[in-house]
């Protein structure tokens, strides 16, 4: 028996939290990266006595479709598994139903599922430093409550038809401190980053800030207008502390 994480984590937020749950039931474990264009994910072996957890981010409360689209090449094989849903503090809406949906029509047998708070990735002044030693108090609670489980879960929350899904929000470009590495390029999830130039595609990026996170640089920014009315906007909903959640039955 494997313990198998499947895991879309741009900014490392949600991969933080993956490792928190999935570290725990097995010092040892199989991981397998959503961000991984390279990957060919039908070819990923699932058996069915694996312990799987499947942990993606919260975008504008669904979750990313390159993500969906990705796990949905793989093949569950009735094997036992775990949603997690990582927020910035703000909300999940119809993401973890969004997952549950796309787990099942892989063969998954869906067991629990968690909603947990990470730091924002677009204003990281929102959930900062979060996964913190209190949440990993919860989160290791959670995993030894999930240990073992049998029986799907039936309560979820979310809505089906599912939100509107939004566009591209915030979109970086490269500042003039930029040294062309081509990092970013080269690491961009959906490839949205153009090998000369380091310009950034509009219709293809999902504004996961991967490239800003992982820019040696610091030479990948936002709109720097945009970026503050942002903040603005999403105060209210994300200033006060939400505790992580799991949906056990």
């Amino acid at each position: 028996m494997n313990v198998v994480e499947i895991v879309f984590s741009p900014t490392g937020g949600t991969e933080k939290v993956a490792h928190i749950i999935g570290g725990h039931w097995k010092e040892s474990v199989v991981r397998i990266d959503l961000s991984d264009y390279k990957t060919d994910f039908a070819k990923c072996k699932i058996e069915k006595e694996d312990m799987v957890l499947i942990a993606m981010p919260s975008f504008g409360g669904r979750a990313p479709a390159v993500a969906i689209e990705r796990l949905k090449q793989m093949t569950g094989n009735g094997a036992k598994c775990t949603l997690v849903c990582v927020y910035g503090n703000r909300a999940y809406e119809d993401t973890l139903v969004e997952m549950e949906d796309a787990a099942k029509e892989c063969g998954f047998q869906v067991v629990a599922a968690i909603a947990a708070v990470a730091e924002h990735s677009i204003m990281p002044q929102y959930a900062s430093n979060r996964p913190d030693e209190s949440d990993k108090k919860q989160l290791i609670h959670f995993a030894d409550q999930i240990a073992g489980k049998d029986g799907e879960v039936v309560s979820i929350p979310g809505n089906r038809p599912y939100k509107k899904a939004g566009g591209a929000g915030l979109v970086p470009k490269p500042t003039k401190n930029c040294v062309k590495c081509g990092l970013c390029a080269e690491r961009c999830p959906v490839q949205a980053i153009h090998s000369t130039g380091y310009t950034t595609d509009s219709k293809k990026c999902i504004s996961c800030m991967r490239c800003v996170n992982q820019c040696p640089e610091k030479a990948r920014k936002v709109n720097v207008t945009m970026a503050p009315t942002a903040a603005l906007t999403t105060k209210k909903s994300c200033t006060t502390r939400k505790e992580n959640a799991p949906f056990l039955y």
